[in-house]
């Protein structure tokens, strides 16, 4: 009898190997995010000098905007982001699995990477800067609906503002010149929503933006909508781009525009 048989072989051995470590390289890059995220909102928003020259939270959520998309632009660019792809959002891995050029066995293991990284980067947050980010108006960073937002409505726009993401996402990771500029694209837009969706949604756009605040500061009541809602947007997104663009393939998985060799886009 072949003792081999039932063994996984060589490539398969590998690519557990990649996955196990891409998926860590996610958990890093989202707490480094979420650190990112709970900082900028303590500074600009919680008691500071910036906050008490701002005059309005308008403002003060386009310097949050402008903040968070060069730290993303930074993340996607680093070593581990151009190893891992960068997604530190479990929609943007859903949407690399619809488009074709992520594998489905790496989809839950980086969303688990992703969520449990969020968590990692609050309570860092939290030890590096003390009680003032658990206390009004920073409270983790945690995000709430505007007055008179229904969850529908609440789950519409986050679902809308992910579909708008990822379809141009698609679009330019589908055409070979346009690669290299997608990091920016990406802070851009996330900087964008934050900036105009601030006072109506919270502007999260990511699942694992508000599952660590939500969950540190216990603020779940429409933690489920955050969840859900970009997910949605992202796999209508996909296909829709799928049905618009059929002739041209999105080419990488990774938001650095990494291309590499015809193996490389897989895990």
């Amino acid at each position: 009898m072949d003792q081999s048989q039932g063994l996984p072989s060589n490539q398969e051995r590998v690519s557990f190997a990649r996955l196990a470590r891409d998926s860590a390289f996610e958990l890093i890059l989202t707490s480094v995010l979420l650190f990112g995220v709970v900082s900028i909102v303590r500074w600009v928003i919680g008691p500071s000098p910036i906050s008490r020259t701002i005059p309005g939270i308008h403002a003060e959520l386009w310097i949050v905007g402008a903040a968070v998309a060069f730290l993303l632009a930074g993340l996607i660019l680093s070593p581990p982001g151009r190893a891992s792809g960068g997604h530190t959002n479990p929609a943007i891995s859903l949407a690399m699995w619809h488009f074709g050029v992520f594998p489905g066995a790496g989809v839950i293991p980086y969303a688990i990477a992703q969520l449990l990284g969020s968590v990692f980067g609050v309570v860092a947050a939290r030890s590096v800067w003390g009680n003032v980010v658990a206390e009004p108006p920073v409270v983790y960073a945690a995000l709430q609906p505007g007055p008179g937002w229904s969850t529908w409505e609440l789950f519409a726009t986050e679902a809308f503002g992910m579909a708008v993401i990822v379809f141009l996402v698609g679009l330019c990771l589908a055409v070979q010149r346009l690669t290299p500029f997608v990091p920016w694209i990406v802070g851009a837009l996330v900087g964008i929503g934050i900036a105009v969706l601030g006072t109506a949604t919270g502007g999260s756009l990511n699942p694992a933006r508000q599952f660590g605040p939500a969950v540190v500061s216990g603020q779940t009541k429409f933690l489920w909508v955050y969840l859900v809602a970009p997910l949605v947007g992202a796999a209508a997104a996909a296909w829709l781009r799928s049905l618009l663009q059929y002739r041209r393939k999105v080419l990488t998985h990774r938001l650095c525009g990494t291309i590499g060799h015809p193996a490389g886009n897989q895990i």
